[in-house]
């Protein structure tokens, strides 16, 4: 498999204070040909106006991942955690058998953009859970910033899917070896990256399966997060 996904043939929605990009299908924007990639099933790119943001509402059975890129971003829920998402900052929260959180733009003048990723559990019912870390060493690299063993510093994660988030410079590059049975999302945030004979501009997915190994090379600066997730093929 080898799916370049652009930027603008992504589904979309403004509500005047969000502006959001929707990667798979996603509220009322419903595409039977982009549902999922294996247990990844949301990646929403959000853009939140000052003072604004979603009020309190529930999830349940689900792993929801949010990374910001700009601005900064406030969370609170109904375990009592309350916290600030600032760039750098991967935070998770398991919704497990349920749970209540608000996300706002936490500025009153600049605007907030992240992305939100969800990621379905392998074990439905789970006790509602929260985690936060900020990762500073992203350059030049292939950071893991989530996994389900939370090896190697990361954050863990109910399912068996690694996220990967890494900056690189002009024609920096990084390598990924793939296992059987596996196959990888790159989300492209900012700058360019050539993988193959594709080349990626900000806002573009990629999905890959079925390869030994991924070289990935930067065109200009440019930030990604990578996931690697199990696939049935």
């Amino acid at each position: 498999m080898h799916y370049h996904r652009p930027s603008n043939e992504r589904g979309q929605a403004d509500h005047g204070w969000l502006k959001s990009k929707h990667s798979f299908s996603f509220a009322n924007y419903y595409d039977p040909n982009h549902m999922q990639f294996g247990p990844l099933r949301v990646i929403n790119e959000d853009r939140v106006a000052p003072g604004k943001g979603f009020d309190a509402h529930p999830h349940h059975d689900m792993e929801i991942i949010s990374y910001v890129v700009e601005g900064t971003l406030e969370h609170r829920d109904s375990m009592g955690q309350i916290s600030i998402i600032k760039p750098g900052d991967v935070q998770r929260m398991s919704a497990g058998t349920g749970i209540q959180h608000s996300e706002y733009n936490a500025s009153q003048t600049d605007p907030v953009h992240f992305l939100q990723i969800w990621i379905m559990p392998e074990q439905r019912g789970l006790k509602p859970s929260y985690a936060q870390r900020h990762f500073e060493d992203l350059n030049g690299q292939l950071r893991l910033v989530a996994s389900k063993e939370a090896r190697d510093g990361a954050i863990s994660i109910n399912a068996d899917v690694d996220l990967y988030a890494s900056k690189l410079v002009a024609n920096e590059g990084v390598s990924f070896h793939l296992r059987p049975k596996r196959g990888l999302w790159v989300q492209l945030i900012h700058g360019s990256l050539s993988i193959g004979q594709t080349q990626m501009q900000a806002g573009d997915g990629l999905a890959l399966s079925q390869l030994e190994s991924v070289d990935i090379t930067a065109c200009e600066a440019s930030e990604f997060i990578l996931f690697d997730v199990p696939l049935d093929d």
